[in-house]
């Protein structure tokens, strides 16, 4: 039987406000979750392993689309530099998929490092355009229906 551990559980201390920006913040941690569970825990064979990290990766560039278009439509000073951080993260994750890739293993390593660096970004980083995106007219309320992510990735999903 496979084990299972939230490897980052979801504190309502990680919510920005923003209940579709929060849903995805979920989706990511629930990825994290699982690529931790399969390859830390459960020692699974690499293409699942493969498949969970390519999963986390592609959803990533989706939440980090969706948060860009947003500093984009409401001309948010500090986006650059956001969108900088994310540009950095999405290189370190990519690099670990290509060693990943050349038979290195996932390992705790990496696993910390997604830790820390995606609560330090949402609890610091994110929850800086609360108040700003909230005062240019974006709903806190979310539904599922118009979720912005949501299009993108079944855009992305159903070719």
């Amino acid at each position: 039987m496979a084990e299972t551990k939230e490897y980052l559980p979801w504190s309502e201390s990680f919510s920005v406000g923003l209940q579709e920006i929060d849903e995805q913040h979920k989706i990511l941690i629930a990825l994290i979750n699982r690529l931790y569970s399969e390859a830390i825990l459960n020692k699974a064979d690499k293409s699942t392993i493969g498949s969970i990290l390519n999963e986390l990766i592609q959803y990533t560039i989706v939440h980090f689309s969706v948060e860009e278009s947003l500093f984009r439509i409401f001309d948010y000073a500090e986006g650059d530099a956001h969108q900088n951080q994310h540009q950095q993260f999405t290189k370190s994750i990519i690099n670990f998929q290509r060693k990943f890739e050349d038979g290195a293993q996932i390992d705790v390593e990496l696993m910390s490092f997604l830790r820390k660096w995606l609560k330090d970004h949402i609890m610091i980083n994110d929850k800086k355009y609360t108040s700003f995106f909230l005062e240019k007219g974006f709903k806190s309320s979310w539904s599922k229906e118009r979720s912005w992510a949501g299009k993108i990735w079944d855009s992305i999903t159903l070719k």
